[in-house]
């Protein structure tokens, strides 16, 4: 009798996925403030627009107008020599000071990092106009060369493309700094010490050492400034415009604002141009990043940090580095506080320091708009980052901790990185004018857009703060019975306090200062003081201007100083 034998068949079995009901409503929240506004945006580009502001017929002539248009080509050009020329400047400028600081015995050294955090304080349509004050045709800088040279015109014409070039790249010295210190401070000196010890000077140690060795985090923070640059709006308004010099970023202003009626499907074609030049910046970027390991000097041998003894040339280093914060931060505060002061704006010499009137504090100070202003400022920075910080510090934790699906939280935060803020204005505009209710030119709308605008940054605090945190300490908050948010709450908010508070302070001084943004998303009712500043200088009311920026700079000084303090105590900062 034949014996039937069946072979086992191997079912494949299905492997079963668990989403945690927390990342899904997170996951759910993003995704509500992220799509809409994106996906108006390129609706926008794709469709006519009825008088109502609902989507008409399909077409593809807004971004046949810009192929068509010699004036976008011209506007790239100048795009791409604008941003290019601004990062070269800040990052050499940026790295001879923190060479200075990381590598030498330079006395006082410690307090560029204090100078580079008060910069925050300074809003960069401020710092703009006190450029254009000492750089314009009757600014300091040309009267100085009419003295020297003897000439009847003013020398350097500060509205045009090199004028552009020079204030960012100013204002662009202190991240460069602040990044290039941490390249530097990773880099071990020892290969820099046996170079000098071999007979290489100092000039050949830095090209053929520090440099070569620091070359991806130069690359990097090349490309970043270029990014920061090409996205950039407030020189481009304020100094292109004036000097009849588009870039991408005013051109997408003009569609959307300076023509009547607004000319959102241009707005949206020139949007989702810069969206895409900026998402491949931006992935060229993370490749850099990733291959940074193959120029690793660390080890566990014997690393310490080191400075070169100047000797008696540490006092000449000192001056450079005195020089460099006077020229970055200190001359540009200065002209503004002495126009303040002034009763009207006008030509530098001796006899307007005899013409001293307080009557544009009185302005600023009294009630009406200025307070309303401030007001509303306060706020959004307080409301901004007290959103920001707990929302990413969750999403950090359920990312860190690798929950699952969680990953799509660090992802989804991300996402507004590539958002260039002049973009994700029109973006947001777009969805604000089409609810059916009224929420456009409210404080509220601007706080929402800010919020989605600065989650990426609060979540690479989060990120970098749980990740110090061994899971060891959940694990037994989690074997003593504790559920899931209980943990997040009792045990990783307080270690992730220290972070936190740096993370907030941080954001309420990026929301406070912001001027792209919010531009063209306020009201009668929600007056910002960067938004005032530029509609100030727009009117000439300068001298107002300047009291009102003193004022504000004054106040946010205290905030960049907590900022310090809270950096330098729990270590964030090096200082």
């Amino acid at each position: 009798m034949k014996t039937l034998q069946l072979s086992a068949v191997t079912v494949p079995t299905v492997r079963k996925i668990n989403f945690s009901p927390v990342v899904l409503v997170l996951a759910a929240i993003l995704l509500v403030l992220i799509i809409p506004p994106a996906a108006y945006l390129v609706a926008s580009s794709l469709y006519t627009t009825n008088f109502d502001g609902s989507f008409d017929q399909f077409t593809f002539e807004f971004f046949a107008d810009l192929l068509r248009n010699p004036y976008f080509l011209r506007s790239l050009m100048h795009t791409a020599v604008y941003s290019l020329g601004s990062a070269c400047v800040g990052i050499v400028l940026g790295t001879v000071l923190a060479i200075i600081v990381e590598r030498t015995n330079t006395p006082g050294r410690k307090y560029a990092f204090l100078g580079a955090v008060i910069s925050l304080a300074i809003p960069h349509v401020l710092y703009t106009v006190a450029w254009l004050m000492i750089l314009g045709k009757s600014g300091p800088f040309n009267q100085m060369l009419k003295a020297i040279f003897g000439a009847t015109a003013p020398s350097f014409d500060v509205y045009s493309l090199p004028g552009m070039i020079l204030i960012e790249g100013v204002g662009f010295v202190p991240l460069t700094f602040l990044m290039m210190s941490a390249v530097l401070r990773s880099t071990d000196a020892a290969f820099e010490e046996a170079s000098m010890m071999s007979g290489a000077g100092p000039v050949t140690t830095f090209w053929k050492i520090t440099l070569r060795m620091g070359m991806p985090g130069v690359l990097a923070l090349l490309l970043l400034s270029f990014i920061r640059a090409f996205e950039s709006f407030e020189v481009p308004a304020i100094v292109g415009l004036a000097g009849n010099i588009e870039v991408l970023s005013t051109s997408i202003y003009q569609s959307s604002r300076a023509t009547t009626p607004p000319n959102f499907g241009q707005a949206g074609a020139y949007s989702v141009c810069l969206l895409a030049f900026l998402a491949c910046l931006l992935y060229f970027y993370g490749r850099l990043s990733r291959h940074a390991h193959r120029y690793q000097t660390i080890t566990g041998k014997g690393y310490r940090p080191r400075v070169i003894d100047l000797g008696r040339g540490r006092y000449a280093s000192m001056l450079v580095l005195i020089a460099i914060l006077l020229f970055v931060i200190g001359l540009p505060l200065a002209i503004i506080v002495f126009v303040s002061f002034k009763p009207f704006f006008g030509s530098f010499n001796v006899a307007s320091l005899s013409r001293w009137t307080l009557k544009n504090y009185a302005t600023v100070i009294g009630p009406g708009f200025f307070r309303s202003t401030l007001v509303n400022t306060l706020v959004l920075g307080t409301v901004t980052a007290s959103i920001v910080v707990p929302f990413t510090a969750l999403c950090a934790w359920l990312a860190v901790r690798r929950k699952p699906a969680a990953w799509v939280l660090d992802q989804l935060a991300t996402a507004p990185l590539t958002f260039p803020s002049i973009v994700m204005g029109v973006a947001f505009l777009q969805v604000f004018v089409n609810l059916p209710f009224p929420f456009y030119g409210t404080l509220t709308s601007v706080i929402v857009a800010s919020a989605v605008a600065y989650l990426p940054y609060g979540m690479r605090y989060a990120y970098a703060g749980v990740l110090q945190i061994h899971s060891d300490l959940e694990e037994a908050s989690t074997a003593s019975g504790a559920p899931q948010m209980q943990t997040f709450l009792r045990i990783v908010l307080p270690l992730l306090s220290a972070s936190m508070i740096s993370c907030w302070l941080f954001v309420f001084l990026l929301a406070v200062r912001a001027m792209s943004l919010p531009l063209l998303l306020v009201g009668p009712g929600s007056s910002l003081v960067a938004v005032s500043l530029f509609d100030l200088w727009q009117n000439g009311q300068v001298t107002e201007l300047a009291a009102m920026g003193t004022v504000w700079v004054a106040l946010m000084t205290c905030v960049s100083g907590c900022f310090y303090l809270v950096a330098r105590r729990f270590r964030i900062l090096t200082a």
